[in-house]
């Protein structure tokens, strides 16, 4: 699933708001969840290092996993780190197919399998033997009735 995550600073209010939104439909995103940090709290935890500003951001209501809070902090301290001219807000995309490792594919070599001996086998297994069963085994297999045994006017529920 495609994420997206934007800082924005509010100067005046001495906010920073962290906002969750998620891809919906291919290329339409829709906001999920918003936090709000002291600013001068999360200056403060940027620039005490990753750890900090990671305790600092991770909310009971916002907890990202380790690889995407490590791309929040490279954006935030990027962002907060500017004296002069901080940005106003800054957008971290996030696809979380990227926090998965990789799985190794094993290449299987079928030209070992002998289609022949395999076709054989399950041959072996489907035949009908006659000799497995004997006609006495046969009559006992038929010697009970199949015949379901209640009459209409029977309304018992076990017979129901």
């Amino acid at each position: 699933m495609k994420q997206k995550f934007t800082f924005k600073i509010n100067q005046s209010q001495g906010i920073l708001k962290l906002a969750e939104a998620a891809e919906a439909d291919p290329g339409t995103f829709i906001r999920l969840h918003e936090e709000t940090y002291d600013l001068e709290e999360m200056k403060h935890a940027a620039q005490n290092g990753q750890s900090a500003f990671i305790e600092k951001m991770r909310r009971r209501n916002l907890f990202p996993p380790f690889d995407l809070a490590v791309k929040l902090f490279e954006a935030a301290r990027e962002m907060l780190g500017q004296e002069t001219d901080i940005q106003e807000s800054i957008v971290v995309d996030y696809e979380d197919i990227d926090g998965l490792p990789l799985m190794e594919q094993e290449a299987i070599d079928f030209g070992d399998l002998d289609d022949d001996d395999e076709d054989a086998e399950i041959e072996d297994l489907l035949k009908d033997d006659a000799d497995d069963l004997s006609e006495d085994d046969i009559k006992e297999i038929d010697s009970d009735d199949d015949t379901p045994r209640f009459l209409p006017d029977d309304d018992s529920e076990h017979e129901n």
